[in-house]
């Protein structure tokens, strides 16, 4: 019966990550096709692209399965269920979810310092037409070696140097970082692999502190304000294009003696007609906009997106109010930064965890929530992305734009989203601290109560209490997710000013965002810059 009843248990956890899996490779594919460039679409790119993302949101997707299934060990009132009575069945789960951790971690560094680099080299030596099939693949494997090498460093790392954390002032709260840090085992393998995974996570704290900031400020502004008219733009640019054409004529008028224009002159006529191409291929892309069937259903669900952008911007307000809260807490309580800033549950009130906490009974609104989270961060981070492009520090290298993206720009993408990714985990531990430790789980406390009655004495009886720092080590049971991000006490450390510097730069790109105006219809379709070197496809 037991058997039968963890059985049921497993299967229905497994079933949701299931479920979500073929959502997410659905979603994956649409998300790609939409943005890929349909001149130089190259099939094994696009498996590439596809795959990447598939693995960065099935990374995600594991968080609520982590703490759905050390949540169903046990009942309501704090004791285990009959199938998770035996330790080593627990053990068993644990292990299950810790591989899973681990699989998806490997292929992570996989496609980042492998895969995403040779398929991205190899397109960039297709530009030189003097190189054949054989010569692209040497070349771009000579440059994914030095990825390979980095990958190795990073293991070796992990593997042999000692990695022990100096004592904490507070030896009882140390104690117990020591024990969840022992508590993943002590073999080489697994600290090479959370070492090379907690340095990629540090990539990914900059990622997330300059994409994720920005897309949760502007996603939820750009719905608010929406977009300006089809017509009032058509009538804008057309203005703009007789006021180009009769400055270009001016300056024509000069030489119709014979006489050439002066260096300055050309440059101008030069800038003019350059200016004049862009405004009229804008005129197109403003037609065909005005007769799109997505436009106009685009005006009818206005009210819609006004109602989810207001929604959107409240759930970042509320992120924002949370982290800063957990992040107060950890510098009051914790052992500073000889610790990691690591603290056991939550001291002061997090609005965002006392929620997740308050839906435990109303089955499955907690996991539902958690899901969400985790979701809008990664769509947040798209959401970033897309408006900003990819840059090099103040160089941008592409731009994301649908229908006319480069192979090379999706590779970027999924790799920054892979990075990404690995970050989120610690954000919403650091949002809901004790949920993503401990999940719903409850444990029972003994109490001595006097007895009502004839007879004199006390009669024991068992409280319920949600787990926290407190309970007993047997009682309840932590997140692998919990102790994969604290393997290491001085990456947390980083992270907490992480933390700190997102909460900055959400604020800075609210402001920014709120004194912009309305973006065009047909934003970051046509640019200035555009070539038949860039991710650039005229509309046809």
């Amino acid at each position: 019966m037991a058997a039968q009843s963890w059985l049921s248990e497993s299967v229905l956890g497994w079933s949701i990550f299931t479920f979500i899996l073929v959502v997410i490779l659905a979603f994956c594919w649409v998300y790609i096709r939409k943005f890929q460039s349909r001149q130089e679409s190259e099939v094994v790119s696009t498996i590439t692209a596809i795959c990447a993302l598939a693995v960065a949101l099935i990374t995600s997707a594991l968080l609520p399965v982590d703490i759905f299934l050390v949540s169903f060990m046990k009942h309501p009132n704090g004791t285990y269920k009959e199938w998770a009575a035996n330790n080593e069945t627990r053990a068993q789960i644990e292990d299950t979810v810790l591989y899973g951790y681990y699989t998806l971690y490997s292929i992570i560094l996989f496609c980042v310092f492998l895969w995403i680099p040779f398929v991205y080299f190899y397109y960039e030596e297709r530009d030189d037409d003097n190189l054949n099939k054989c010569s692209q693949v040497k070349n771009a494997l000579k440059y994914t070696i030095g990825f390979t090498i980095v990958c190795v460093v990073l293991l070796l790392i992990g593997a042999f140097v000692p990695l022990v954390a100096p004592p904490g002032q507070n030896s009882t709260q140390w104690e117990k970082v020591q024990y969840l840090f022992e508590e993943l085992g002590s073999s080489h393998g697994l600290p090479a692999l959370s070492f090379s995974i907690s340095s990629l996570t540090l990539i990914g704290m900059l990622a997330v502190i300059t994409y994720t900031a920005y897309g949760m400020s502007v996603l939820p502004l750009n719905l608010i304000k929406g977009t300006r008219s089809v017509a009032y733009e058509r009538l804008e640019n057309t203005e703009d294009i007789d006021d180009v054409e009769h400055q270009i004529e001016k300056l024509k008028s000069k030489c119709v003696d014979g006489r050439p224009l002066s260096s300055r002159d050309r440059r101008n006529l030069q800038d003019l007609e350059g200016k004049l191409q862009v405004l009229r291929r804008r005129g197109r892309h403003l037609e065909i906009a005005e007769r799109n069937c997505c436009m106009k259903v685009g005006s009818a669900l206005r009210p819609f997106k006004i109602l989810l952008g207001i929604f959107f911007i409240l759930v970042a307000l509320l992120f924002i109010v949370a982290l800063f809260i957990s992040n107060l807490d950890k510098a009051l309580h914790s052992a500073g930064i000889s610790s990691g800033f690591i603290i056991f549950g939550t001291n002061l009130t997090n609005p965002l965890n006392e929620l997740l906490l308050a839906l435990q009974p109303v089955f499955p609104l907690d996991y539902i929530l958690i899901t969400v989270i985790t979701m809008y961060f990664v769509l947040t981070s798209m959401a970033g992305i897309r408006n900003m492009g990819i840059w090099f520090f103040w160089i941008r290298l592409y731009k994301i734009r649908p229908k006319r993206t480069r192979p090379q720009a999706l590779l970027f993408l999924c790799m920054i989203l892979l990075l990404i990714v690995l970050h989120t985990s610690y954000m919403i531990y650091s949002l809901a601290p004790q949920y993503v430790m401990y999940g719903s789980q409850k444990y029972l406390v003994q109490s001595q109560m006097p007895s009502a009655g004839p007879t004199s004495g006390n009669t024991t009886s068992g409280i319920s209490k949600i787990c926290d720092a407190d309970a007993p080590e047997d009682q309840c049971t932590v997140t692998r997710s919990y102790l994969f991000l604290h393997k290491f006490w001085f990456f947390s450390t980083i992270y907490y000013f992480g933390n700190w510097a997102f909460i900055g730069v959400f604020l800075i790109g609210l402001l920014v965002s709120c004194c912009r105006g309305k973006k065009s219809v047909i934003e970051g379709e046509v640019e200035a810059d555009d070539s038949d070197f860039s991710d650039d496809e005229y509309v046809h």
